[in-house]
């Protein structure tokens, strides 16, 4: 594995977590990052309603700084607010990104600064479920409409498998490989980075924050690399279906989708046209795993479609939560 120089000054890391209402995965998290050789732990508390706020107050460790929102501003708002603040605070050569359920394998910090980091301007871990086998959501990718050799794989008829990184890219003593997109769990980034390309969009609020934010570095001519030896646990308990995940609350189905459909406008580019009917065909398909809330999902999916093909990003959560509802309380056309 590539070194940094013996003589090369130690790089401030500070983590960054959001977290809302999950307290016993939050303790878990807290506590993998402390015994990891880390400068500094922003923990930026999303409105939680739980012990979480009190648990975190009472934490002694003074690498430890918390915040707290009154609203909870999804994963999104919270990883923007964070990152204001982190770099506010800290003087962090690296921002080190993950959720309240993704944690280091130890020694993970140690394998990312030993990890030759020349010319990257972000790096993405390699996650994996507790039981050790790859976490499937936080699979990175190289955008088959930017790659040639990507695009003819996925064209011929491996669909994700011809343009995410394969199994062995995921071998400790596997080199770094350049991604075009990789997940908030585990995700590090420069400060000089966080300068060029800005804070994530917080009015997607939940999903595709990452995967926006990591394609327009690269649209910017940043660098990320995959390293495999940097490894993290995602303690996730997303349902798999027939169609793959099934989100819940239901109102989770909106974000999904809406945030998908930009974030595909900024990865196909000239493409995204003639994909837009492919993806509203095998999305429709997906209410086959949410039974007699099917027709709560058709609404949600409908107005996602409706709000990123317009790019809308300014409808409320309030108004997103009553169309969850198994009867909707204001109108589709709102």
């Amino acid at each position: 594995m590539m070194q940094t120089s013996p003589t090369s000054p130690r790089c401030q890391i500070v983590a960054i977590v959001v977290t809302h209402n999950r307290l016993a995965k939050l303790r878990d998290t807290v506590a993998r990052l402390l015994a990891e050789d880390l400068d500094g732990l922003l923990v930026f508390d999303n409105a939680s309603t739980d012990d979480t706020w009190n648990w975190l107050d009472n934490l002694e460790d003074t690498r430890v700084h918390c915040l707290r929102s009154p609203l909870n501003l999804g994963g999104a708002g919270g990883f923007a607010h964070a990152m204001a603040a982190a770099l506010d605070r800290f003087d962090a050569d690296w921002l080190l990104l993950t959720d309240d359920d993704g944690r280091p394998v130890s020694g993970a910090l140690t394998a990312f600064r030993a990890a030759d980091l020349t010319g990257w301007d972000a790096a993405g871990a390699a996650v994996f479920h507790p039981d050790d086998t790859i976490c499937e959501m936080n699979r990175p990718y190289r955008n088959p409409f930017w790659r040639l050799p990507e695009f003819l794989r996925t064209m011929s008829g491996r669909g994700r498998r011809g343009f995410h990184l394969t199994d062995a890219a995921y071998a400790p003593d596997a080199p770094p490989i350049e991604v075009d997109m990789t997940s908030f769990v585990g995700f590090f980034i420069s400060r000089e980075a966080t300068e060029r390309v800005g804070l994530p969009d917080e009015r997607l609020f939940i999903y595709g924050d990452d995967q926006l934010y990591t394609l327009t570095m690269r649209r910017l001519g940043m660098s990320i690399a995959f390293l495999p030896q940097v490894r993290f646990e995602h303690d996730t308990e997303a349902i798999q279906g027939v169609t793959g995940v099934v989100l819940r609350p239901l109102w989770k189905v909106y974000y999904m989708y809406r945030n998908a459909l930009i974030s595909y406008r900024v990865a196909a580019g000239p493409f995204f046209w003639p994909l837009v009917p492919l993806l509203v065909a095998k999305w429709r398909l997906k209410e086959r795993d949410y039974g007699e809330d099917a027709p709560v999902f058709r609404r949600l999916l409908s107005l996602a479609l409706r709000d990123g093909m317009a790019r809308r990003l300014d409808r409320g959560h309030a108004e997103i939560m009553a169309h969850a509802v198994s009867a909707p309380t204001v109108s589709d056309d709102a």
